[in-house]
């Protein structure tokens, strides 16, 4: 009995007749097609209930959400308040170094006439290698990069240099002016031409960033 059960699986499977006997449609309203009770009748299919909202969560919902905003809206109100603040302390750090940088600068009248005798020479060994005089201009720079005005120079922007943009320039300065004395002494007028003009544009970006450039004359 249980071997025929194991190999004869449609014994437990109702006929065809039954299955299709008790097909239903239950999209809207459909007719019962079964042979039972309901004789025909029409089977209404449940009604779509939206969720039950009371007024009390909804407005506890509500109220949530306007401290919520009121939140956001007190965080950024802080940090904006923060970012105020931290630009003004800029602002007052700025201006105290300028106040400090035109103090230095109103008392350093003898480190400005050393600065003055650099535009002065500077402008005297230009014409010189403009009139493809080099024996002039290279007496005018006197012999080596240790002349008097040179030193004197160097110390003045030294003392008035304080930012890193500052110091930058008078390096290249230096720099420059070394490429001008080795030019003229090898009476090589294109590159004494050239370290002439890197010389003269470094001093007059130094002036600028300094605040100098009202207090000295010819640049």
């Amino acid at each position: 009995m249980a071997a025929s059960f194991l190999f004869n699986p449609t014994t437990f499977l109702p006929s065809s007749s039954s299955l299709t006997s008790h097909k239903h449609t239950f999209k809207g309203t459909s007719v019962c097609k079964c042979k039972c009770k309901c004789k025909g009748k029409p089977v209404c299919s449940l009604p779509n209930y939206p969720p039950h909202i009371s007024k009390r969560s909804l407005s506890i919902n509500l109220t949530s959400l306007f401290l919520l905003s009121l939140t956001g809206n007190a965080n950024a109100a802080i940090l904006e308040a923060d970012d105020d603040l931290e630009l003004l302390e800029k602002v007052k750090q700025d201006r105290k170094k300028r106040i400090e940088k035109q103090t230095v600068l109103n008392s350093a009248n003898k480190d400005k006439e050393y600065l003055q005798d650099v535009i002065y020479t500077l402008s005297k060994v230009g014409q010189a290698i403009e009139n493809n005089d080099l024996p002039s201009a290279s007496s005018i720079l006197g012999q080596t990069a240790d002349a008097d005005w040179l030193k004197k120079a160097n110390a003045a922007l030294s003392q008035l240099s304080s930012s890193p943009e500052e110091k930058a320039e008078v390096d290249t300065f230096n720099s420059s002016l070394t490429s001008l004395y080795s030019s003229v002494t090898k009476n090589d007028i294109e590159g004494s031409k050239s370290a002439f003009v890197d010389s003269a544009n470094a001093f007059e970006k130094w002036t600028t960033l300094t605040g100098l450039t009202g207090q000295l004359k010819g640049l």
